[in-house]
């Protein structure tokens, strides 16, 4: 008879224990699902223009669908083996216009020209993702320092096969010139034809710029 007693005594903090687990069931019943997420590839660290992509380079991230780049790839086999256009921040998604294509192209907006430069010393330290204003000169007239494109995006080489300029960037009208290998640029539209006219009759030269 002793255990009905304290069964008796102690029916208040059974029915509190009892309500507070079907308290606990119902909100666990109204909690929110977690939201729907997809999978997508993003920069596994800062990648440079230029960078050949490997398995260290990327990797699969999950994002709510709502919050998720439509354009992005899924499958690393998609991205390995390219090379990225430009200066790729880590944790950005991967998506088609941020890598290089054997269709040469610069970001939306811009024209291509393949350029030389009068040095081609100058024209080898340059980096893809490179920004540059381009300078003509014309020692028979006297005319130096004329900007023909500013902040021009240094472009990497498709089939290069290295992270450089592929031997130099550069343009001008010189002789000595033309043992320079050409460099992409990515342009405006309304200064490539300067810069076309340049590449003729003048000594071209960079200035790199942020």
């Amino acid at each position: 008879m002793r255990w009905r007693a304290a069964l008796w005594r102690g029916r208040f903090l059974v029915a509190a224990a009892a309500l507070a687990l079907a308290t606990a069931l119902g909100l666990q019943s109204l909690r929110a699902p977690a939201p729907a997420t997809v999978s997508l590839l993003v920069a596994a660290h800062d990648l440079a223009a230029g960078t050949t992509l490997a398995d260290s380079d990327v990797r699969v991230a999950h994002v709510p669908a709502s919050a998720a780049v439509d354009a992005a790839f899924r499958d690393p086999a998609e991205v390995l083996g390219a090379g990225t256009a430009v200066p790729v921040p880590a944790g950005l998604p991967l998506v088609p216009g941020l890598l290089a294509t054997a269709e040469v192209g610069g970001p939306a907006g811009t024209v291509v020209a393949a350029v030389r430069l009068s040095d081609p010393a100058v024209a080898a330290l340059l980096a893809p993702g490179t920004r540059v204003d381009v300078l003509a000169a014309t020692p028979e007239t006297g005319e130096s320092g004329v900007v023909v494109a500013r902040r021009a995006l240094v472009l990497p080489v498709p089939g290069t096969g290295d992270d450089g300029a592929g031997g130099g960037l550069g343009l001008g009208g010189a002789d000595r010139q033309q043992d320079a290998s050409p460099v992409l640029l990515a342009v405006q539209p309304d200064e490539a034809p300067a810069l076309a006219g340049a590449a003729a009759s003048a000594l071209l030269s960079v200035v790199v710029v942020p």
